[in-house]
């Protein structure tokens, strides 16, 4: 891969503090990039900062730790309008952050199945609100990090949250889906990428080791670089452009799904 310099350029990426957020944050910090790190909590986005600083030898001035909850929508708005103000000038936003979905059905305080929320519409609002600042410039793009189980996944239209049938399978998988066709939303300039199994806290859903998560990071940092040109909506296998399942791409789908989203975040554009 490619070890261009980054420098000028600002990327947010959610879930930033472990896995393969946190080693896309390193090697992009490394090759010049300012990095906006989410984390859940304000001391945990900080430690990964610390940890780059002390580990990697990363240059502090290029780390901006940020925090919100996924599991609360309004944490996911307040943190949007503070990079906002703080950054008018967005290049790459890193939708990563993804949480296993748990044994039991578990609803947020918003009311939507947990690993709906936290794995997809979270980073739809979050997309959204930061439109502002995502610029349009060539080379300004969103990347978001799937899983080669968005091919298993169903969008359960009638019973999105899964309350009438609940398997934590079938709940990830349909976050992984509905990400990878948000991909393909034209308001954005956006790819997804399954960067591969890593061995990082999703592991126990696929049963089997995985590669280092740095191995993975590179992936998402190819993507993240102007130097590689990408097609809105395309899907990457690692770093093979491949067909996503034919739901990702079916335009009826994607306007589907906003209009669900829209309903479920209380989002309206």
């Amino acid at each position: 891969m490619s070890s261009s310099s980054l420098s000028g350029r600002t990327v947010l990426i959610t879930g930033a503090t472990s896995g393969i957020g946190y080693e896309t944050a390193r090697q992009l910090a490394e090759r010049g990039a300012a990095v906006l790190l989410h984390g859940r909590t304000p001391e945990e986005a900080q430690a990964a900062a610390d940890r780059l600083v002390a580990t990697a030898g990363v240059d502090g001035a290029r780390l901006r730790p940020l925090a919100a909850d996924f599991v609360r929508l309004e944490e996911v708005e307040n943190l949007a309008h503070a990079v906002v103000r703080e950054h008018p000038r967005l290049d790459v936003l890193v939708n990563n952050a993804a949480i296993a979905a748990p044994e039991r059905h578990t609803l947020t305080a918003d009311g939507n199945e947990i690993s709906f929320q936290v794995n997809f519409l979270a980073h739809y609002l979050l997309t959204n609100l930061l439109e502002p600042a995502l610029t349009s410039d060539p080379g300004g793009r969103v990347v978001n990090v799937s899983s080669s189980l968005h091919r298993t996944g169903a969008i359960q239209w009638n019973d999105p949250q899964r309350v009438r049938r609940y398997s934590r399978l079938a709940a990830y998988a349909q976050s992984q889906l509905a990400l990878t066709v948000f991909a393909a939303d034209p308001r954005v300039t956006a790819v997804s990428v399954n960067p591969g199994v890593c061995e990082t806290g999703l592991i126990p859903l696929y049963g089997h080791e995985g590669a280092p998560a740095a191995e993975g990071a590179q992936h998402v940092v190819r993507l993240c670089d102007p130097a590689t040109e990408i097609v809105n909506g395309a899907y990457y296998d690692r770093s093979e452009r491949v067909a996503p399942a034919p739901a990702a791409t079916e335009d009826r789908t994607v306007k589907r799904l906003n209009k669900l989203a829209d309903l479920l975040v209380g989002h309206t554009g």
